[in-house]
């Protein structure tokens, strides 16, 4: 169980701080039932409601300083995703983006930023899929590696452009 205070990763709504566990007073919904109020960090206008009983596959911890601090280190090795099939790519994509790791963003976000570099080479636009997924897993990854950090979103991005390289 999680702790109010907490900085938690809540599957598609990224980094989220729980602001309380509670029931809710809503119609339709079971009195008796206890959820957590998570407020997004970059979306501060919406409220997340999880039921506290159910699976936490979808939410987890945000990492470490320490943890944060390796997987930035690690980059350089982790390897690219090896695409199987240009016609089922975003199944690969979408398997990385909801595997809420960030090794796996990173992986994912390698393997654009190569595919990005071929296209461009060979005179080709950067497909829409890629893109979406670029945005989508450089997004959870550096909001989640920003506040393990204490640095801002476009600092991360920078150090991970770098690493990258």
């Amino acid at each position: 169980m999680f702790a109010i205070g907490e900085y938690v990763v809540c599957g598609n709504n990224g980094v989220c701080l729980i602001k309380d566990i509670t029931t809710l007073r809503m119609n339709g919904v079971d009195k008796n039932r206890k959820y957590y109020i998570l407020k997004p960090v970059y979306a501060e206008s919406s409220t997340v409601y999880v039921p506290v009983d159910t699976l936490q596959a979808s939410m987890r911890k945000v990492l470490s300083k320490e943890e944060a601090d390796l997987l930035l280190a690690a980059i350089p090795e982790i390897q690219i995703l090896t695409i199987r099939d240009e016609k089922t790519v975003e199944l690969q994509y979408k398997e990385c983006m909801q595997s809420n790791s960030c090794s796996e963003w990173v992986k994912l976000l390698k393997t654009l930023h190569f595919r990005k570099k071929c296209r461009l080479e060979k005179g080709h636009k950067v497909t829409a899929v890629d893109s979406r997924y670029y945005k989508l897993a450089e997004e959870n990854l550096c909001g989640e590696l920003a506040v393990a950090l204490g640095m801002s979103k476009s600092e991360v991005e920078e150090v991970i452009a770098d690493k990258m390289e």
